[in-house]
């Protein structure tokens, strides 16, 4: 009698206890059939990675990095995927015979959300300069969109995200405007997609803002939801993704590059939406 073989991964983080990781990898294993797979949650902080990583077996596929451990994963990693390297960040590291390899399908699952929307060329506006900031512009330069303007409190702050662009050969203009919302609002009109990244409330003051029918506005906070902002565009008849997709979208690409199968999108997203209701 055959068994099936044994393959570990995990979602690393700190704290982590509130990851919604775990229900969508096993999900995804059981759609699958991978009945020797299972997936799990560590609390690991910036300190310990390397020793956790140098501690893992052959049975390991990969693992899920979520903050503190995005930036320091590139340290552990024996080789690093043009996205992750452009971003200067990672999520998900997978272990393969040539060792083990950083990649960043955060971007994946912004570009898969934005698409999914409807969204494609044009202008797009990302609020934010932080790691998913520059998420959103690698994936928005993968689209091919026409002109990227990204607005902040503070273009001394964006210089982490300047270098990511300048990575990866794509222009954005940065605009000091968060700090005033009517010049924000105006930044926004006739945009094609629009990316926030700020944290819950944050973005509250543009809701009012004339949102185009039809814009893809993608938050990506997931709780609580509606946001405002999300809330006042859809009522101008934009298109609205919300977090909960993009983390979706970005574990879907990484149980592909685990598994080397096509991510179930159907079983993960009912994981996905019945995990969120049992929280409610």
């Amino acid at each position: 009698m055959s068994t099936s073989p044994v393959r570990r991964a995990a979602v690393l983080g700190s704290p982590i206890a509130h990851s919604l990781s775990p229900a969508l990898h096993n999900a995804a294993y059981t759609a699958l059939g991978l009945a020797g797979w299972h997936y799990d949650r560590y609390e690991v902080d910036e300190a310990g990675l390397a020793g956790f990583v140098a501690g893992l077996g052959p049975e390991w596929a990969g693992l899920s990095l979520t903050m503190p451990l995005k930036r320091v994963l590139l340290d552990v990693a024996d080789h690093v995927a043009p996205g992750a390297a452009a971003i200067g960040a990672g999520n998900t590291l997978v272990f393969e015979g040539t060792g083990a390899t950083a990649h960043n399908t955060d971007v994946t699952g912004i570009a898969r959300s934005l698409r999914a929307a409807g969204a494609g060329g044009g202008r797009a506006v990302v609020l934010g300069a932080g790691g998913t900031a520059q998420a959103a512009v690698a994936a928005l330069h993968d689209m091919e969109v026409d002109a990227v303007d990204v607005l902040v409190r503070d273009a001394g702050r964006a210089s982490a995200l300047r270098g990511t662009a300048e990575r990866l050969g794509t222009e954005v203009t940065v605009h000091a405007v968060l700090t005033d919302p009517p010049a924000a609002a105006r930044l926004l009109e006739g945009a094609d997609a629009v990316v926030s990244t700020l944290p819950a409330g944050a973005a509250d003051a543009l809701a009012g803002a004339r949102w185009r029918p039809g814009t893809v506005l993608l938050d990506a906070v997931y709780a609580p939801w509606p946001t405002v902002v999300a809330g006042g565009a859809a009522a101008a008849g934009a298109r609205i993704v919300s977090g909960l997709e993009m983390l979706l979208q970005q574990a879907i690409a990484q149980v592909e590059l685990m598994t080397g199968r096509t991510g179930p999108e159907a079983a993960m997203r009912e994981a996905l939406d019945a995990a969120v209701l049992a929280r409610s």
